[in-house]
């Protein structure tokens, strides 16, 4: 992956997450939910002052609030500097810290703006729930097992 186009996916994924979530906050009241597929996936305008699953998100203010900002930020930073290091040759690693930073950059931009980060995405069966995500969230997880896979497919060349 060129620099060229890590900038462009990064830049289109950052714009997905923030106009969807956009559209949740323009169209939807907090707690009001669509359901789009019953049983199984809903459309749910929630908000997540903690981190992944909601974590700490009992932290006082305005201590929490900095806290994952600081630790947010933190995370783009340390993402970026290892995307600049990588060699283009390598797409599968940079396709995927262009996506965990573009995550990042994503929850990042509403904790600075809102305090809080806006999740929607809502999947259940029976009584069975997932915490709800976002976009940004999405482009984090499918990173970490673009990752994931890269290394382990990596480690196995080198022992064949």
């Amino acid at each position: 992956m060129t620099t060229r186009s890590v900038a462009l996916m990064l830049l289109g994924l950052v714009a997905l997450d923030q106009l969807s979530k956009k559209v949740i906050l323009t169209t939807m009241a907090l707690g009001e939910s669509i359901v789009v597929l019953p049983g199984f996936f809903s459309i749910t305008s929630v908000r997540n002052r903690g981190g992944a699953f909601g974590m700490l998100a009992g932290l006082p203010e305005p201590w929490g609030r900095v806290f994952f900002i600081v630790v947010s930020l933190s995370a783009v930073l340390i993402f970026l500097v290892m995307l600049l290091r990588l060699p283009e040759q390598d797409r599968w690693s940079r396709f995927a810290l262009t996506a965990m930073v573009a995550g990042a950059v994503g929850n990042l931009y509403d904790r600075i703006r809102y305090g809080e980060v806006v999740d929607f995405l809502d999947f259940y069966i029976g009584g069975w729930h997932y915490p709800a995500f976002n976009v940004a969230d999405s482009c984090i997880v499918v990173a970490a097992g673009v990752l994931l896979l890269s290394v382990f497919t990596q480690s196995r060349e080198g022992t064949e």
